[in-house]
């Protein structure tokens, strides 16, 4: 389906788009698209190939997601806060053949486009033009304005989102297609379906939540405003000057804007609200009750993952009588709770979480079948997460099977960071797990157990981390324990190292 096309047809000179002072009508939104799209064509990339998108949050970040789905090309969101390892390594894994840069990202992309031999064409966004590249505005005069043929099978088109490697690699989550019925079930579900839909973008475009939801927006005809970057204050004069009807908000985001001084948030009509979405982490019950204080009874909560997609949902009338759950089971969604023999538990009970396979989740880690196939259970797909179900239905989380850590709504691996700390020649072993943060939810916490007769502070081992790792996956903290427990098969138990830091805490995540 080609809403852009629909939308562009039935209401030409409304408006699509909106970044500062610049705005796109429906009109201008499917002319640029459908230029930059044939244009990719014409340069070659085919039916399915990957196009990565390295670019902040823009009206060109959005134009270059839509132009590489109506190329029917899959987009490939990077995270800004790679370094160059892992930038290097997500070009190489991809298999790229293009590649959208903007920002201050055209500086990496120079650095380690040789480690990028696939990339045929690579494209600047912005005024950072290079000569190795073709920018924006060469590829807008060398496509058409024709529609492209843009395949009716993609419903909402596909995409690949790199998760952190549970193994010590990132993952390429790849989503052939998305399913329009079910997305509009969700949608309905989230309190979006309204008249006079505006969206505000709040979180970075490469997270999957942020771009699924400007997304589901622009499927709906609704008007779209991206932040380049938020700042609380602003975010509440965006939403008091376009009438904003929706967002997502990790709930890191939620608590910086209910934090704002009492006289700073009566400053912004917010009563246009409808659906203030959060996720991607465990939300304190203080900034839910902040927040519908606030915003009033338009706050909705749900559980999901990149790979699974919508799983759980929970409506702003279920909040404060439910607290600590992530809600029942989002529309034509089947859930099971398993043990560890894939048997199903009695109520109340936890067992790991399995979401039966629909159109929509994701359908193969990419070039990694062995991954793949450890999520899977008889068509049934866990990310290993540990939940619980009441009588009413109502899902609550109470662990993580695997050792994932979520700071500020962002997924962390332990074992990609152990993996980098395992270079230093002066680590015999290392254990990284998340501890309880009243601010991020959880920060990384590195224990390290030294080589015989060798030095090493918590600074420099931060040094070294930041020398192979993006800064948010940085221990904050470290620790030297004199003994790394060890089972009679000599393995490291790291929970031993872990649960002394979650003594009294009300979760284990």
């Amino acid at each position: 389906m080609d809403f852009v096309a629909l939308h562009a047809q039935s209401k030409p000179d409304a408006v699509a788009q909106i970044e500062g002072d610049r705005s796109l009508t429906w009109r201008e939104l499917l002319e640029r698209r459908n230029r930059v799209a044939n244009a990719l064509v014409k340069q070659g990339v085919g039916r399915g190939e990957h196009v990565i998108i390295y670019a902040p949050n823009s009206l060109e970040y959005l134009l270059a997601s839509a132009a590489t789905r109506a190329a029917n090309a899959v987009p490939i969101p990077m995270n800004h806060r790679l370094v160059a390892d892992e930038v290097s390594y997500i070009l190489e894994h991809s298999d790229a053949v293009a590649a959208f840069v903007g920002g201050p990202y055209v500086a990496m992309a120079e650095e380690v486009r040789r480690h990028a031999a696939r990339v045929r064409l690579w494209i600047t966004l912005g005024s950072q033009h290079r000569p190795w590249a073709t920018s924006l505005g060469e590829l807008l005069e060398q496509g058409g304005t024709d529609s492209p043929a843009v395949d009716p099978a993609q419903g909402l088109g596909g995409s690949m989102i790199y998760t952190g490697g549970t193994t010590g690699k990132p993952k390429g989550a790849l989503r052939a297609a998305s399913d329009a019925q079910t997305t509009l079930a969700f949608m309905q579900a989230l309190g979006m379906m309204h008249d006079d839909h505006a969206h505000l973008v709040a979180g970075p475009l490469y997270h999957s939540a942020p771009g699924s939801f400007s997304l589901f927006a622009a499927l709906l005809g609704g008007t779209v405003v991206v932040m380049p970057r938020f700042d609380p204050e602003q975010a509440l004069h965006l939403i008091d000057k376009h009438r904003i009807t929706s967002t997502f908000m990790a709930p890191t985001l939620v608590k910086r804007i209910v934090d704002l001084p009492e006289s700073v948030r009566a400053r912004y009509d917010v009563s246009s609200m409808r659906a203030l979405i959060v996720a991607a982490a465990p939300c304190p019950m203080r900034v839910k009750e902040a927040a519908l204080g606030y915003f009033g009874a338009c706050l909705y909560e749900f559980y999901g993952s990149t790979e699974l997609g919508i799983n759980t949902i929970l409506r702003p009338e279920d909040v404060l009588r439910k607290p600590g759950s992530c809600g029942r089971a989002a529309p034509n969604i089947e859930i099971a709770l398993l043990d560890d023999e894939g048997r199903p538990v009695p109520t109340g009970e936890p067992g790991e979480v399995y979401v039966r396979r629909f159109r929509g989740m994701f359908d193969v880690y990419y070039k990694n079948s062995e991954a793949t196939v450890q999520t899977e259970r008889g068509g049934w797909h866990s990310v290993g997460d540990v939940a619980w179900v009441d009588a009413e239905g109502f899902y609550t989380l109470c662990d993580r099977k695997r050792d994932m850590i979520i700071s500020g709504g962002v997924n962390i691996y332990p074992a990609e960071i152990e993996d980098a700390l395992h270079r230093h020649p002066a680590i015999e072993d290392v254990a990284v797990f998340g501890v309880p943060d009243d601010d991020w939810g959880e920060r990384v916490h590195a224990a390290v157990q030294l080589r015989p007769n060798q030095a090493l502070t918590a600074d420099e081992l931060r040094a070294f981390a930041r020398r192979h790792l993006a800064d948010y996956k940085v221990p904050r903290e470290v620790s030297f324990p004199e003994n790394f427990p060890r089972d009679t098969a000599g393995k490291l138990v790291k929970r031993l190292l872990r649960d002394p830091y979650w003594v009294g805490q009300d979760r284990k995540i």
